[in-house]
């Protein structure tokens, strides 16, 4: 572990606080409260919990953070603390700390990217079609083209290589996608346009990586990489983007000056300390995490595909499931609806989507199996299952039961 790191995890264990367990280590940065002094939601805080980054806090607002049930940890941040964190997520990402920009998550940071590259020189910017709406969105909206997959959802880099040229300024291809979890082949889609793009910039959207791949390995081959906290257990609201040194990005927001001037606002220390932390933790227990988490998925597509026969696994040709990540378990059932089978699974204790889990609710057509060539019938039923560091076999044993018996029943109504 590094210096950085070692600083950064010993912050978190300030003032008498309770040991942390794994993996807990981001989500318990909240602000400013003490299991150590025993505080509790309806007490008035002590003085000495007043203070932040030795600035004092309206009490008022640690006792809202007491009241609406956040984590009881203090954290003492000293000044410089976001300097550590900035140290310590560098080095996880292998890149340097100088060309890591904080923002308020993966969505900026995909926007910095794509609307800042775009808006500082211009050009053709183009991306996969299967990526997050943070990124199609902004390509569409400067009047980018969107390059196709293949039926696993993966880039189809032939296509790539036929529309790159030196108007091209971005292309942006997702390290892995966050609805069927295809990974993507990055690297080779950055040698194709270092060698046909000689003006263009490389971007992808880790967001879904950090906890299935050592972002080491994807960081040299592209010039901006977006992270978002929560994704990987910090919290919500606060992410990353690498700008490398030398890359033209014109900022999107202005006005303070942070940030090497990438990135104007004032700094959310608690989440950026936070999410330096778990960066730390998934990054030293990933593949044990990667296998465990991984075996669990089989079982519950296993035990899904036991129950439903027919159920129709996306991104999977020939059996080969190689290229997904393992904390991904995508399904289609024919004949059934989405929204008719997430509430039964809803009513059931599952927590479960159609599409992306940030448009869950959202009904329409997943643009990422219309990509992959699903048609639009098949793709009505489809079943978005993700599994991360808390999910145990129990867990999945009630998923798998509870998936069965909703496509079931849903099947037993008359059409």
């Amino acid at each position: 572990m590094s210096s950085a790191s070692q600083a950064i995890t010993g912050a978190l264990a300030m003032a008498d606080a309770p040991p942390l367990s794994p993996r807990t280590t981001g989500t318990a940065a909240a602000i400013v409260v003490a299991a150590g002094a025993g505080l509790r939601a309806g007490q008035p805080v002590p003085k000495q919990f007043a203070h932040w980054r030795g600035k004092p806090v309206v009490r008022h607002s640690v006792e809202a953070l007491l009241a609406a049930g956040c984590a009881p940890v203090l954290v003492c941040i000293p000044a410089g603390g976001e300097a550590l964190a900035r140290e310590a997520l560098a080095g996880v990402l292998g890149v340097d700390a100088g060309d890591v920009v904080f923002t308020s998550g993966g969505t900026e940071a995909d926007n910095l990217a794509v609307l800042g590259r775009h808006a500082a020189v211009g050009g053709r910017v183009l991306c996969s079609a299967v990526e997050h709406p943070a990124v199609l969105e902004a390509v569409d909206e400067v009047g980018g083209k969107v390059v196709g997959t293949d039926s696993r959802g993966v880039i189809d880099l032939d296509q790539l290589a036929a529309v790159l040229d030196d108007d091209v300024t971005l292309v942006s291809v997702m390290t892995v996608n966050n609805e069927v979890g295809s990974v993507q082949p990055v690297a080779e889609a950055a040698e194709l346009v270092r060698r046909r793009a000689a003006n263009a910039l490389v971007h992808t959207d880790a967001v879904q990586a950090l906890n299935w791949l050592d972002l080491r390995h994807v960081s040299p081959h592209v010039d901006l990489l977006s992270i978002s906290a929560h994704k990987f257990g910090g919290p919500h609201g606060v992410g990353a983007c690498v700008v490398r040194s030398g890359s033209v990005v014109r900022p999107r927001h202005v006005g303070g000056g942070q940030e090497r001037e990438r990135r104007s606002g004032t700094l959310n220390v608690a989440g950026i300390v936070a999410m330096a932390a778990a960066a730390v933790e998934c990054d030293a227990g990933r593949g044990a995490e990667v296998e465990r988490v991984g075996a669990l998925r089989d079982d519950l597509v296993a035990r899904i595909v036991a129950g439903v026969p027919d159920a129709i696994r996306s991104g999977v040709v020939d059996g080969a499931a190689e290229h997904l990540a393992a904390g991904f378990a995508h399904v289609c059932f024919e004949g059934v609806d989405s929204e008719a089978l997430l509430f039964l699974l809803d009513d059931a204790g599952v927590a479960a989507s159609a599409a992306s889990a940030c448009a869950s609710g959202a009904q329409h057509p997943s643009h990422v199996l219309a990509a992959m060539g699903v048609d639009r019938s098949t793709a009505q039923g489809s079943l978005r299952l993700t599994l991360g560091h808390t999910t145990t076999a129990t867990d999945v044993e009630r998923a798998a039961a509870a998936v069965v018996a909703a496509v079931t029943r849903l099947r037993s109504f008359p059409r």
